[in-house]
Parts: structure tokens; sequence; C-alpha cells
């Protein structure tokens, strides 16, 4: 394939793109958010712990309740899990987590029906975004969507 004018025009049209993303207040909250997190020398010793928890629960997972640790493994997880969801850093780097990557679906949207209104995106989740009957489609089918 030949480099061409057009094709150095795309490349530099990307890479202002990424440049403005990367400086968007989305993507430096999520950056302080995460930074704040594994700062924390407490909470990524949680973390570490949560992490070495989950591959004691997939161990567990092999053989379900015949596992002579299954009650223990599956009640220590859920306490841990618990613990990390409660700490407001935690919850932070979450929701910075879901606005970055609200924010790059509606990029990838843009981008897709620029070329053609049939290009498929992937968005997420279809369950928890936002849609014409207004949102949560958990009345019974009374909104009347397609969902």
């Amino acid at each position: 394939m030949m480099m061409t004018d057009e094709w150095m025009s795309i490349i530099e049209k990307a890479e202002t793109l990424s440049d403005m993303l990367l400086s968007s207040e989305i993507i430096q909250e999520y950056r302080r958010a995460n930074h704040a997190v594994y700062s924390n020398e407490s909470l990524a010793k949680l973390i570490y712990d949560f992490t070495n928890m989950k591959e004691r629960y997939e161990e567990v997972q092999r053989f379900g309740r015949y596992h002579p640790d299954y009650k223990t493994v599956m009640k220590d997880i859920r306490i841990q899990k618990r613990e990390l969801d409660m700490n407001e850093l935690v919850a932070a780097l979450r929701l910075a987590e879901n606005d970055v990557q609200n924010l790059l679906n509606e990029v990838s949207a843009l981008i897709a029906r620029s070329v053609s209104d049939s290009v498929k995106v992937p968005a997420g989740d279809g369950f928890f975004t936002d849609s014409s009957c207004g949102g949560g489609c958990g009345s019974g089918g009374s909104c009347s969507c397609s969902a």
C-alpha cells in the first residue's frame, strides 16, 4: 500500500483526536482516580489480597460444593469484595472508568457514522445505556420499546 496525502491526513487527524481524548477532563479524572487507588498502600494491599482470593475462588469453582474450603472461600471473597466496593476511592475509580468507556463509545459511534450509517459499533451493554424509552426497561414492556 502506498502512503498518500490522504493517508497522511487521516493519520494526523487520528493523532489529533488521540491527543484531544488524552487531554480531556474525563481522562484526567480517570488518571487522578487511578493514582489515588494505586498509590494508597493499604488499598493496594486489599486489592492484592482480593486478587489472591479470586485465584482461590477459581480453584474452588472447579470442584464446586465438594471442595473442602468451599464455604470459607465463598464467604471470604464476598466479604473482601464488599470491602473494596464500599471504599470511596474504588467507587470513584469505577465511575471514572465508566465515564471513559462512555466517551470512547460516543467517539466510536461518531467515527462509524461518518463512514456509513450501516457500520456496526459495539457500544457496551445495551441494558445500562440510555434508550429511547427513557432508560431501563424494567417496566415490563409498558414503555413500548422493542427491547
